[in-house]
């Protein structure tokens, strides 16, 4: 394809859309791939997916390769999906909840994000699902982003409780975070000062593509 090769040149746009929920969204190729990025940051694919990757890594493939069910809050263009059925070759259930059906859309169309059979995708608030859903889950990710911006309700200590109280026992929850100033910096840790430690290990994985912050939390009781 002649736009994948000029691609390792310069980006080429093929895709570009205003949301409601996302404002605008683009594809484009980039590098030789695909990437889905909003105004200012890249939303799937390329960095992220890179960022995503190294906190499962961390995780461990082997650990995440005996697991039953995965949730992630924050579809966008599925790459850490692609990454856990492509690359670690995960069988188990994934549940991916994504508040903005133009993505989905998109996803599916240039992603073929509806291929994978073993995802079910909920068109949902991530808050309100949290509250609703009954199942426990063996590793929960949290990739919530409005642009450059993550919502409040994140960091609130009744959202990460119910989040950790969805966990399976020695599961896992992997929350990509943007660090752009030292506010953020106190946000992230007052969030870990938060955990309960008798009941969760947690750390923080800073600085990964020069802006992003990963906090692994663990049930360990």
């Amino acid at each position: 394809m002649i736009q994948k090769l000029f691609s390792y040149i310069i980006p080429i746009k093929i895709f570009k859309k205003k949301s409601q929920r996302s404002k605008m969204i683009e594809v484009t190729w980039n590098n030789g791939e695909l990437v889905l990025d909003s105004e200012n940051t890249n939303y799937s694919y390329g960095s992220l997916q890179r960022i995503l990757r190294y906190g499962l890594r961390n995780i461990g493939y082997e650990a995440i390769l005996q697991m039953d069910h995965i949730l992630l809050l924050g579809v966008a263009g599925g790459s850490v999906i692609k990454t856990l059925v492509d690359e670690i070759e995960y069988k188990g259930k994934i549940t991916g909840v994504e508040i903005d059906p133009d993505m989905i859309k998109i996803a599916n169309e240039y992603f073929n994000l509806n291929q994978i059979k073993q995802l079910e995708v909920v068109i949902d608030d991530a808050f309100e699902f949290v509250l609703k859903t009954k199942e426990k889950y063996d590793l929960i990710i949290i990739d919530i982003f409005e642009d450059i911006k993550m919502p409040n309700f994140l960091f609130e200590s009744f959202f990460s409780g119910r989040v950790c109280s969805l966990l399976n026992n020695k599961g896992f929850v992997l929350f990509n975070t943007m660090i752009l100033d030292e506010a953020h910096n106190v946000r992230n840790r007052k969030y870990i000062s938060e955990i309960n430690p008798n009941l969760f290990t947690s750390k923080m994985l800073p600085r990964i593509e020069v802006h992003n912050e990963l906090i692994i939390i663990e049930k360990v009781a």
